[in-house]
C-alpha cells in the first residue's frame, strides 16, 4: 500500500504551472555536431536550465522523460546525447558502448552543452545547472568541475572524486543522492567525497537511502527500483534546484 501510494505521489509531483515544449536540437562540439533534446517551459521567460545527462543507457524515453518533468518545473533543459544516437537495450550492450566513449569527447560535449544553453535568449546565463542519473551522474559532476560559474549540480548516484585539487575548482552547490546497497559506489566513498568537500569549505548535501542500491529511481530498474525513495530524491531535487537556480 506504501508503495503504490508512493507511486502516486511520483506522478503528483511531476505535475507543475508549466508546460514545456520539446524540440530536437544540435549543436558543436569541437569539429563534430552534437544531438539532444530541448524543452522549454511555456510563458514569460528567461528561465534557469539544466544540462540533463543519461544513465549509462543512452538518451532513452526514461531521461526524456526526467528533462521533461524538470522543465514542467520551469527549467529549461538540455537532455544530451553522448551516445551519438546510440540507445543500449541490454546492460551488456550499455556497458560496451559506455566503454567506446572518450571521456575527453564526452566532457567537450557537456562543455558545448553548457555554451549552447548560454546562447539561448530564454535561458538565465548566470542559472545553468547540471543533472545526471548513473553514469550520467558522474558527469553531472565532472560539468562542476571545468564549468566554474555553473550555479547547481545534482549527482544521482554517479562516480565521484576525492583529489582536493580537483575539488578546489567547484564552485556550484552540489546535492548527491545515493544508496547504501549500491555495489559500486559505496557509502564509504560518499562519505569521503562529502568530508572533503566541507574540507574546502564547499556547499554539499548528501543523502544515502539504507535499502537502495544503484538506480533506485528508475522504475525500469524493477528489482532495484525504490518509490519511496523517489519521491523522496525527486523531493529534495525539486527544493535544491528551486533554491539554487530560481533565487
Amino acid at each position: 500500500m506504501k508503495t503504490a501510494f508512493a507511486f502516486f505521489l511520483v506522478l503528483a509531483l511531476a505535475a507543475s504551472a508549466f508546460a514545456a515544449d520539446s524540440k530536437p536540437v544540435s549543436y558543436k562540439s569541437g569539429d563534430e555536431t552534437v544531438q539532444g533534446v530541448l524543452y522549454t517551459p511555456t510563458g514569460k521567460g528567461p528561465f534557469p536550465s539544466l544540462v540533463v545527462i543519461h544513465e549509462w543507457w543512452g538518451l532513452n524515453d526514461w531521461v526524456k522523460d526526467q528533462a521533461s518533468r524538470l522543465a514542467d518545473q520551469g527549467y529549461v533543459t538540455l537532455a544530451v546525447d553522448l551516445y551519438r544516437g546510440k540507445v543500449a537495450k541490454t546492460p551488456d550492450e550499455a556497458h560496451e558502448i559506455m566503454r567506446g566513449v572518450p571521456e575527453d569527447r564526452a566532457k567537450r560535449d557537456l562543455r558545448a552543452a553548457v555554451e549552447f544553453l548560454k546562447s539561448q535568449s530564454s535561458v538565465k546565463k548566470d542559472r545553468i545547472g547540471s543533472i545526471g542519473w548513473c553514469m550520467g551522474g558522474g558527469y553531472s559532476l565532472d560539468v562542476a568541475l571545468q564549468e566554474p560559474d555553473l550555479a547547481a549540480t545534482v549527482i544521482n548516484y554517479g562516480h565521484l572524486a576525492t583529489d582536493p585539487e580537483a575539488l578546489k575548482k567547484i564552485n556550484a552547490p552540489i546535492l548527491g543522492l545515493f544508496g547504501a546497497q549500491d555495489r559500486g559506489i559505496s557509502p564509504d566513498d560518499v562519505h569521503k567525497f562529502e568530508a572533503s568537500m566541507k574540507q574546502l569549505g564547499k556547499k554539499i548535501d548528501i543523502h544515502i537511502y539504507d535499502d537502495a542500491g544503484h538506480g533506485f529511481e528508475n522504475e525500469n530498474n524493477k528489482d532495484g527500483y525504490r518509490a519511496e525513495d523517489t519521491v523522496d530524491a525527486r523531493k529534495r531535487t525539486a527544493d535544491f534546484l528551486a533554491m539554487t537556480l530560481k533565487k
